[in-house]
């Protein structure tokens, strides 16, 4: 709406894509924070973090919970900061960033979802858009659910996980947070029971 009421389409588009990806980053930065620090007890992030160690047990109940479900938790943060910026500002480059940024934000959650879906159950706008890497794709988040739990941490396209990974950007994180403030990501210990993966029962499979 902005880029067609200023008459600017190419910038707003660029500034859409530049928030696309940077939204995948920043989805990986705070998926690899919340997975190895904190616990239950921490303010603000307890929840989540509470959330996050449970769906590493329990990963398939990602796909029971219905969107809203899913999306509410992230829409309200969303909104609080968007908002603002929506009243407040007019410039198209600026919306179109906060806009696409802060929607593939809110959404990653339901992309994640749809990453541990199974392809046959998917709609196939879904699945293309994960086969065109346009979405995270379901082979890709699975590596994450494996031994040593370290790596695959962004689940908006995935388009950053190759780098992080090969280049080790969260490994060399990890160090200078053990020498500046003394504390290990739980990554770094043999996984146990909390990070081990249960099987899906049948009695589980027929819950509603």
């Amino acid at each position: 709406m902005g880029a067609a009421e200023s008459h600017i389409w190419l910038e707003p588009i660029l500034a859409g894509l530049v928030g696309y990806v940077l939204a995948d980053l920043g989805s990986g930065v705070y998926h690899w924070g919340i997975d190895n620090y904190g616990s239950a007890e921490t303010p603000v992030f307890g929840p989540q973090i509470e959330a996050f160690q449970g769906h590493h047990k329990w990963p398939w109940t990602i796909t029971r919970r219905q969107f809203a479900n899913n999306l509410h938790a992230l829409a309200r943060t969303v909104t609080f900061f968007v908002l603002p910026i929506d009243l407040a500002c007019h410039d198209s480059v600026l919306l179109g960033f906060v806009g696409v940024c802060s929607g593939c934000i809110m959404f990653s959650q339901q992309f994640h979802a749809w990453a541990h879906g199974t392809k046959s159950k998917l709609p196939p706008i879904v699945v293309a858009l994960q086969d065109a890497g346009i979405l995270v794709s379901r082979p890709q988040h699975a590596a994450h659910h494996r031994q040593p739990y370290n790596n695959n941490y962004c689940i908006v396209s995935g388009v950053w996980n190759e780098f992080l990974d090969t280049q080790n950007v969260f490994g060399a994180l990890e160090m200078i947070l053990l020498f500046k403030l003394g504390v290990r990501p739980r990554s770094w210990d043999e996984p146990n029971s909390d990070w081990t993966e249960e099987t899906e029962t049948s009695s589980q499979v027929a819950l509603p």
